[in-house]
């Protein structure tokens, strides 16, 4: 389990394709803390490390993951969000996060507003049942509130401190991002079915 505060940015420094499975190096200032067997946050995706090498580790993306994800277009040189998963006795500043993605959003509009910016993203409108304003949402990663919701948008306010922090400052409109709603509103409408 996850927060959605984002500790630091990874570099991806090698893709290996084996199979349907993509196996991706990343370079960060957290490895020598890390594990093999641990859990991160990749951009919103909780991934397992593999394999530790000096200031590198190596982590597996399934094909189910690569669908799912805005992974399965990672390059060389991108910047991942990275989290580690939460500790019991942690305080969750964010919002409680599984690291499993939905879907991808893409962002339709970057807008500047003298020092912080709103972001907005176009979305099935099948989904719209999650999206609640000012309610929670992970996006990359990030655990941030929605300050408008439409029947297939919806908007989010960065913070300055965020934008300097996390890769929002490297996107581009029509690039796709990592989305995953509030796992209490799936589960509310779960029970509501039965």
């Amino acid at each position: 389990m996850f927060t959605g505060i984002i500790e630091t940015f990874g570099t991806v420094v090698h893709l290996q394709q084996e199979n349907s499975n993509l196996h991706i190096t990343i370079q960060s200032s957290i490895t020598s803390e890390l594990k093999i067997d641990q859990s991160i946050s990749h951009n919103g995706v909780c991934l397992t490390v593999v394999a530790i090498n000096n200031d590198t580790y190596s982590v597996t993306a399934v094909d189910e993951t690569l669908q799912k994800s805005n992974l399965r277009k990672l390059k060389i040189r991108d910047a991942i969000n990275l989290e580690r998963c939460l500790k019991i006795g942690d305080r969750l500043d964010g919002h409680i996060v599984q690291g499993h993605v939905d879907l991808t959003v893409q962002l339709i509009n970057i807008e500047d507003k003298n020092g912080s910016y709103f972001f907005t993203f176009s979305f099935d409108k099948n989904y719209a049942k999650y999206i609640v304003e000012k309610g929670s949402i992970c996006v990359n990663g990030i655990s941030l509130t929605i300050v408008h919701a439409k029947e297939n948008e919806f908007s989010v306010a960065i913070i300055p401190y965020t934008w300097e922090n996390t890769n929002l400052k490297q996107l581009k409109i029509y690039d796709d991002v990592n989305l995953e709603f509030d796992v209490i509103g799936k589960y509310v409408e779960r029970m509501m079915k039965q």
